[in-house]
């Protein structure tokens, strides 16, 4: 292994207000269930480039914030979670399940540094990049759980060039139903086969393009989906967004690096 030399550029160091760690990189809120993740998946760090400091959301499990209607009340213990990390030190703070998008605009207005709630955050510039004549492909895992305010709260127009397919309530993904069911799980029942789940992902994705042709990118909304993306790129032959392209994107806007090249 080898190491950099130190940052030649940091010559003093300063308090900054309100923060107690420093060289942080994304702060993660992760949701109050035992399940496992794969290297890729939002809650497992390894397979990062950059430093990830997570804190659980305190009683918001799968069930709370997408099988219900109206998840309200997982706003007021979200914002704890994003207050605590932000007062660590985190540069930026996200959320691991795509459905928090339906507290993008409530967890920004009161955090200080950048919130990405929602892989969705991703929908309104795909859409430009793939003009207006293809559909953003939005692969999520309950298609009814999705609702137009839950888009609506990470700027995408309802109505407009997207298409929905819910990966588990549509298409059936068993493997991932052990995962995010609706059934409270127990730390010794939630397992996943890793060849089983990106066959059963990378079905439904190329079913859902070729019923769609009109797709012109994929939309990972799930966590735990992107772990598949490049196998789901290879079967599609589309560009394919995922939380894995959002956090690599939100660490490089809050700490840039810089170029090394010639002239």
């Amino acid at each position: 292994m080898t190491y950099p030399n130190r940052d030649v550029e940091i010559r003093e160091i300063h308090t900054r207000k309100d923060h107690k760690c420093y060289g942080m990189g994304l702060g993660i809120m992760l949701l109050d269930d035992p399940y496992p993740g794969f290297p890729g998946d939002v809650r497992n760090a390894s397979a990062y480039s950059f430093p990830i400091q997570y804190e659980i959301i305190e009683g918001v499990d799968n069930k709370e914030i997408a099988w219900t209607d109206n998840p309200s009340a997982c706003l007021e213990p979200t914002i704890k979670a994003a207050k605590k990390l932000e007062k660590l030190g985190c540069r930026a703070i996200a959320a691991e399940c795509g459905y928090f998008a339906f507290f993008q605009k409530e967890v920004a207005e009161v955090i200080n540094v950048p919130v990405f709630m929602s892989s969705l955050l991703q929908v309104p510039l795909i859409q430009q990049v793939i003009g207006p004549n293809k559909n953003v492909g939005i692969v999520c895992a309950h298609k009814k759980s999705l609702s137009d305010q839950h888009l609506a709260n990470v700027g995408v127009v309802p109505g407009s060039n997207y298409i929905v397919a819910g990966a588990q309530d549509e298409y059936e993904c068993p493997e991932f139903d052990k995962l995010w069911g609706f059934a409270p799980r127990h730390f010794s029942e939630a397992g996943c086969n890793y060849e089983k789940a990106e066959e059963q992902i990378v079905r439904v994705c190329r079913d859902f393009y070729c019923s769609n042709p009109s797709i012109g990118a994929i939309m990972l909304e799930c966590t735990g989906f992107q772990v598949f993306a490049r196998a789901i790129q290879r079967a599609v032959d589309l560009p394919v967004f995922s939380w894995g392209t959002l956090l690599d994107y939100a660490f490089s806007v809050v700490a840039h690096r810089d170029y090394y090249g010639h002239v």
